[in-house]
This record gives structure tokens, sequence and C-alpha cells, in this order.
């Protein structure tokens, strides 16, 4: 997990937090907003969470 902090083209700046699986490297999933409080921060991790666990059970 990290976060990030960039801005566009027209000065607006953003923030990101990643989620990022540490053996193949992939992105399990990004945050994108101009503010991250630990609250949303916590919500997006029990969603992730959530979603996760859907694609154990299916896939076997």
């Amino acid at each position: 997990m990290n976060l990030m902090r960039d801005s566009s083209r027209n000065q607006h700046r953003f923030r990101t937090f990643n989620v990022i699986d540490d053996f193949n490297r992939e992105a399990l999933g990004i945050d994108i907003a101009v503010s991250l409080l630990a609250g949303r921060v916590n919500s997006y991790l029990d969603k992730l969470a959530v979603i996760m666990v859907a694609i154990q059970n299916t896939s076997g």
C-alpha cells in the first residue's frame, strides 16, 4: 500500500491510494480523490477485502 500525490496539467491536486500485490506486482486497487481521509481509506480496504474474498470463492 502506498499514497501518492500529484497534480494535473491545470494544477488541480489529487491523491491516490494504491494497493499492490508484492508477489506479482499487480495493482489490486487504486482509489483517487482530492483528499484521502482515514475513514475513506478504511472503507476502501473493507470493500477491496470483500471483492478479494468473492474472487477466491469463485475460483475454487
